[in-house]
């Protein structure tokens, strides 16, 4: 498929290897994918980059998943990127769909979910 008309994911994430294995199961998948190590990092990804889902790790230096949704949020993002929060913090699911996650998905978790959860959401957007 060419590079065009794959389906781009940026991954937030602080931890080098959490985003080398992401990188590389979403590229088996057949998708482009652009990492960012924090929300800063990632504030600038989401506008040159133009993500059709955004992978968001939580706790992270410089600026945290919560603060970068709440960025997306006021900057209009989130009207037409769905953001799924990967995170170890269980206890925190419905503050984060509330703060305009699409889904929520708890660390560890296995690929095929993961994989499963992104068609779902990458469909239901080109619906809306």
């Amino acid at each position: 498929m060419p590079e065009e008309e794959k389906k781009k994911i940026l991954v937030v994430d602080d931890e080098e290897a959490a985003r080398t294995l992401l990188r590389s199961r979403l590229e088996a998948s057949g998708y482009c994918v652009v990492t960012a190590c924090d929300g800063l990092d990632a504030l600038e990804k989401v506008t040159a980059e133009k993500p059709d889902l955004i992978l968001l790790d939580i706790m992270m230096p410089r600026m945290d998943g919560s603060e970068f949704l709440q960025r997306m949020k006021t900057e209009g993002h989130l009207d037409y990127i769905p953001v799924i929060v990967l995170t170890a913090k269980a206890n925190m699911r419905e503050f984060f769909l509330v703060q305009g996650a699409v889904d929520f998905m708890v660390k560890p978790f296995l690929s095929k979910n993961l994989l499963a959860e992104i068609e779902k959401h990458l469909q239901t957007n080109l619906r809306t």
